[in-house]
């Protein structure tokens, strides 16, 4: 599934602190993250890559929202251990990463199992999909979104 050139599918999710994020309410480009699991080393790594760099971001006009499908408590409780300061939706039913193409069958160790594709969407402010980045490899991934979100 590309994505690229589309409409951006629809958000509505409750984030950490429990409020309702909706895409269509954000102002400008929007960097949606996927990941895996709340409070595991990647999902930590990337999550606070992108922390490091929202002001960065937010020069750019760029709001960054960080996806899984771990419940708001959970949000809450990797916010807090790891001071992490991106919005991270709770997607628990699963439909946005249906949508977004990034719930997909996963082998590891020989076992099948489904899970989240640790993604990335650059969003413009016009609600289209700018790029896409799959399969996402974490280290020097925030720097490479944030090239591509600086030229928009």
């Amino acid at each position: 599934m590309d994505l690229t050139g589309q409409t951006a599918p629809k958000i509505e999710l409750p984030r950490d602190g429990g409020e309702t994020v909706k895409l269509s309410d954000i102002d400008g480009a929007v960097v949606l993250f996927f990941y895996p699991r709340a409070d595991t080393p990647g999902c930590t790594t990337e999550a606070k890559g992108f922390t490091d760099a929202a002001d960065e971001f937010a020069k750019h006009g760029v709001t960054v929202l960080g996806i899984s499908k771990d419940p708001v408590k959970k949000q809450d409780k990797f916010r807090d251990k790891h001071e992490l300061g991106v919005a991270l939706l709770s997607d628990e039913e699963g439909d946005v990463c249906e949508r977004y193409g990034t719930w997909v069958e996963k082998k590891m160790y020989g076992k099948t199992s489904m899970g989240i594709e640790r993604s990335t969407f650059l969003i413009g402010a016009d609600g289209t999909v700018v790029r896409e980045w799959r399969k996402v490899k974490v280290p020097g991934h925030v720097d490479e979104v944030l090239e591509a979100a600086a030229a928009l």
